[in-house]
């Protein structure tokens, strides 16, 4: 099987730098283009990046040569790639234009950004939970007048902490939810060298945070009705977002109220049972156990339970009825794995399983 060639918008980032590592010998998709802003275009990838090489992980030997692109250069890009990952900082009107315009130049665009998330015909997934949505790619392409360029997104990373446990509930009715997550500081492409301020410090505001996790989790749970998402009426969803000094890892302590309450063991048998799409194709990024729930009291921990199944796994625990809500518990997932660069890979592996990439 010959594999696609993928380019990176934004490879010099943290995000880019994920897709970088998870994509080093992937069965599906070979790195033909990195690509970044003009002020990077034309040197080396290791020049590009310098000392801002944010991972653990050693920069790939397969990159440090290669010559980064001009993001805006779409012509010189279109022939090295069949698809793009796309996870820039630029401000969402720029972000849009230069999404749209791959799309339009037939280069499919699986996005990191938040940009198009709420533009009606560009589905928003996490592929466990609503690989229905890809079916609006069809209407979108209809407005792009493309016959293979397309915007996919993936959601908010915080959300990924606590709506993939909410959703095999939502048969119970849930009708009120509060979640606060404490955020690393990776979420804002940051390490404790770059940002010694985080350091036995806690932040209680990240800038449109709130808004994010309280209205994104409504369209993941949405339906496709006339070539757009719509996004789903209920439940009710307040949250609070707090920057906290941990460097990869978002924690969510979420209260649940429903219609029809559950009791404790059908709560943990659902979770344990929930598969999805990703499951049932076995994809390459995939968690073979989607959610995973801790009977220990202490867990889950962000330094013991992050990296499960490779950081792609959800972690949940501390379930226990609440005297004004219902239910209350503990989730964490790896905010730049499963919620960021990791996430997008499994979009793409979904996407081109299922022929988008045709």
């Amino acid at each position: 099987m010959s594999k696609l060639r993928v380019g990176i918008v934004g490879a010099t980032g943290m995000v880019g730098q994920r897709f970088i590592t998870l994509l080093e010998n992937h069965p599906y998709f070979e790195i033909r283009a990195l690509i970044a802003s003009a002020r990077s275009a034309g040197k080396t990838y290791g020049e590009a990046v310098g000392d801002r090489w944010k991972l653990a992980t050693p920069m790939p030997e397969s990159v440090r040569n290669m010559v980064v692109m001009d993001a805006t250069d779409i012509a010189a890009v279109k022939p090295l790639v069949d698809f793009v990952f796309c996870a820039v900082n630029m401000n969402k009107d720029e972000t849009r234009a230069l999404e749209e315009a791959y799309a339009r130049w037939e280069i499919p665009v699986v996005s990191n950004n938040s940009a198009n998330r709420w533009t009606p015909d560009v589905p928003m997934v996490i592929p466990e939970i609503n690989d229905a949505h890809l079916a609006v790619i069809a209407a979108q392409r209809k407005r792009l007048g493309t016959k293979r360029g397309f915007i996919a997104v993936k959601p908010n990373c915080s959300i990924q902490s606590y709506v993939p446990a909410l959703t095999p509930l939502l048969g119970y009715g849930i009708t009120q939810v509060v979640a606060t997550t404490y955020q690393a500081i990776s979420g804002a492409g940051k390490t404790f060298r770059e940002w010694p301020e985080m350091v036995d410090n806690v932040l209680p505001y990240i800038g449109g945070e709130e808004e994010k996790s309280e209205r994104e989790p409504l369209r993941v749970w949405g339906k496709v009705e006339d070539g757009a998402i719509v996004p789903a009426e209920s439940p009710l969803i307040t949250t609070q977002c707090i920057r906290v000094p941990v460097t990869d890892g978002h924690t969510a302590a979420v209260f649940v109220k429903f219609r029809n309450k559950p009791t404790k063991e059908e709560i943990i048998s659902a979770w344990r049972s929930f598969r999805g799409k990703p499951q049932e194709l076995n994809l390459p990024s995939a968690p073979a156990q989607f959610l995973t729930y801790f009977e220990e009291p202490d867990r889950p921990q962000t330094r013991l339970d992050r990296d499960l199944y490779r950081g792609m796994g959800v972690s949940l625990g501390r379930l226990r009825e609440d005297s004004l809500f219902d239910y209350k518990f503990v989730g964490l997932s790896h905010n730049t794995l499963r919620g960021a660069a990791g996430g997008a890979v499994l979009i793409a592996e979904l996407l081109y399983r299922e022929g988008y990439f045709d």
